[in-house]
């Protein structure tokens, strides 16, 4: 048995109980040691096996092996691990193996709807997730994805904004947005969701600082609706009040 965990932002708080007791549950903990360090309550006399960043396929298939020795396996991702996370790996995975391996997908609360309780309600109204790493995907296809998601009037929650190896993609995907997003629209920031040293900053497409945002920040661009009061983004369903 493989339980794929997504265990939130990193706090207890915003975990759910079906995490927890998945974990609880599991002989083995599996994940990046970033996420690990994350749940060692949870770990106890567990064993673990972790490893570092651009090893997903090890680990899975690590997890893999271990389920199929008849141990319950926890793999961990941050946030749900059906967006971004391990969830599709692991399943593709099984898929191939000829010893049938059960799995159970355990859902978390992503980065995107952390970040919008936050700032206030955001993403009310249609929105989409858009991921700027090019590591698994063409740049090419981001770009095109951003301009029709602009052009469409999502809001629009970029994830994996700004690196130091990619340190001038957020800003061309404002250059692309920028073509259907006016000035006034809203932006939110949000680093380190439900951690220690989360911030929250609300401004403007056109005062936008690209400095403050990294890897750990979720960014929140509004459509032609979303308005700001008291440092609060909301936008719109379309109920007459």
């Amino acid at each position: 048995m493989i339980y794929v965990v997504g265990i939130g932002p990193g706090s207890k708080e915003m975990m759910t109980l079906e995490a927890i007791k998945a974990m609880e549950d599991a002989d083995v903990i599996v994940g990046y040691k970033t996420y690990i360090n994350l749940i060692t309550e949870f770990i106890q006399d567990k064993e673990v096996v972790q490893n570092g960043m651009r090893q997903e396929i090890d680990r899975c298939k690590q997890a893999v092996e271990i389920a199929k020795t008849g141990k319950k396996v926890a793999v961990i991702s941050s946030g749900d691990a059906g967006i971004y996370g391990m969830a599709g790996l692991i399943l593709e995975l099984t898929t191939k193996e000829e010893q049938e391996v059960s799995v159970k997908v355990i859902p978390g609360v992503t980065t995107s709807i952390g970040a919008a309780a936050i700032l206030g309600a955001p993403i009310m109204h249609d929105f989409c997730h858009i991921s700027l790493s090019d590591l698994l995907t063409p740049w090419e296809v981001i770009e095109k994805r951003l301009k029709l998601a602009a052009d469409a009037d999502f809001v629009i929650c970029l994830y994996n904004p700004r690196s130091k190896g990619r340190s001038e993609h957020l800003a061309r995907a404002f250059e692309i947005m920028g073509e259907f997003k006016g000035g006034n629209t809203p932006v939110g920031i949000v680093k380190d969701v439900g951690r220690e040293k989360e911030e929250k900053f609300v401004c403007t497409f056109d005062t936008m600082d690209f400095e403050r945002v990294d890897m750990t920040t979720m960014v929140v661009i509004g459509n032609k609706s979303t308005f700001i009061h008291d440092d609060l983004m909301i936008t719109p369903r379309g109920y007459t009040v």
